[in-house]
């Protein structure tokens, strides 16, 4: 990843960071998806408008993803 600033309002970052709470996120990824959702979305590779948006709730889900996609393993 790539470090950045960005300066907020007040206004602005308190009501970032509220929004980032109640979704469990941290602001950085709330920041993150919220770009995701604002910028044009690559045709070459569809799937890629869905990275990132479902989150499992399982920390091993990268490593059983035929499972959870699927419904089986291979």
């Amino acid at each position: 990843m790539i470090r950045t600033q960005v300066s907020l309002s007040p206004e602005e970052y308190e009501a970032a960071k509220q929004e980032a709470g109640r979704l469990g996120i941290s602001l950085a990824e709330l920041l993150r998806r919220s770009l995701r959702n604002l910028l044009p979305v690559d045709e070459s590779t569809p799937w890629m408008r869905y990275a990132g948006m479902i989150e499992s709730g399982d920390p091993q889900a990268s490593q059983r993803i035929d499972e959870i996609v699927y419904g089986q393993k291979p």
